[in-house]
């Protein structure tokens, strides 16, 4: 898990290259022409927080209405929504899931435009949808997705900019991207995670949050936290930690507190002030120093939508660092494996 964690400026520089860019034009050129009315994402586990992050980039640079399918309706139920008018895209690292094949052929039957996103082109995933994205991250050691997930995510940032653009990334925002693997490697240098993880090495449970384009860093971390360190981690949005789960926040219970830049930033202000009016043990992750927090995971500060592609460094850290703290294997957890078959 270490080396692939430590692989991501490496797997952020490759995507970044000419032809890796090019290959994704192409598909955003095609996906353009077509203008679908709404863009349906499918996907399980990690994958389904960077389908997340794409479905805030679909309706937020591209005005296009976004959400996620839930493959049971149409695997345990039966169901055939009207995918006609649709973009239907497949994220999966393996693109070896049964029930997420069955919602991309269905669609592509109803004649709904259908891509996969994976880092495996010669799954079935793949073969179904009209269209691939490989997100070329190369071979992941860990069950714990790490490098595969960041893969993803700036994969499809640069399809949504793409597509915006007509089918070309324009040159101002390749040239902002360029600056990630050094930001990334930097970010990776800090030391405060493993602190961290000798500071909640025996706690019991851990909630994250965050908004926007951060919430989907939120949900990952939880993720990874839990399936590595076996520690009880939920993850609510900064609007839906007010109603309701905030009762339990107080000094006991670590709450790790997603921020990136811009006006999601700026909407978790209250829920920071409320936090710290129940005396919560608050960790941000960001680039500013919060007065509610008693500690911060430090990241460049960049642009909101790419503040997703540094903000969960810090955080794969942690979760390694707690799993190793507490003498588990993070490489193997406990009765999971690299592909998980649903149907």
């Amino acid at each position: 898990m270490a080396t692939d964690i430590a692989e991501q400026p490496e797997v952020y520089g490759k995507l970044l290259e000419a032809p890796s860019v090019a290959a994704i034009e192409q598909v955003a050129r095609a996906i353009a022409e077509r203008r679908p009315k709404h863009v349906v994402f499918t996907a399980r586990g990690t994958s389904d927080h960077a389908a997340l992050y794409a479905a805030y980039l679909t309706e937020i640079r591209l005005g296009i209405p976004a959400g996620l399918a839930s493959p049971s309706a149409i695997t345990v139920y039966g169901a055939r929504p009207d995918f006609s008018e649709a973009l239907v895209v497949g994220v999966s690292q393996s693109g070896g899931s049964p029930d997420l094949t069955e919602v991309l052929k269905i669609a592509r039957e109803q004649g709904a435009l259908t891509l996969a996103v994976t880092n495996n082109a010669g799954s079935l995933l793949n073969q179904t949808a009209e269209l691939t994205v490989d997100v070329a991250a190369g071979h992941e050691r860990a069950v714990a997705a790490t490098k595969t997930y960041t893969a993803e995510l700036l994969a499809l940032l640069l399809l949504v900019e793409a597509v915006k653009g007509g089918g070309t990334v324009p040159a101002e925002e390749r040239a902002a991207l360029a600056e990630l693997p050094a930001l990334a490697a930097r970010t990776l240098e800090d030391e405060t995670p493993a602190q961290l993880a000798d500071r909640y090495r025996f706690a019991g449970r851990v909630v994250t949050t965050g908004r926007g384009y951060a919430y989907p860093t939120a949900r990952e971390a939880a993720l990874k936290l839990m399936e590595t360190s076996y520690l009880a981690a939920l993850a609510f949005s900064g609007a839906d930690l007010l109603h309701g789960p905030l009762a339990m926040a107080d000094p006991d219970v670590p709450v790790l507190a997603v921020l990136g830049t811009g006006p999601g930033s700026t909407a978790m202000a209250d829920v920071l002030h409320r936090l710290g009016e129940r005396r919560a043990d608050v960790v941000t992750i960001g680039s500013g120093q919060v007065a509610e927090a008693s500690a911060r995971l430090a990241v460049p500060a960049v642009d909101e939508r790419y503040a997703a592609l540094l903000d969960i460094l810090p955080l794969q850290r942690l979760a390694l660092a707690i799993a190793l703290g507490r003498g588990e294997n993070p490489d193997a957890p406990r009765g999971l494996k690299k592909v998980t078959e649903t149907l």
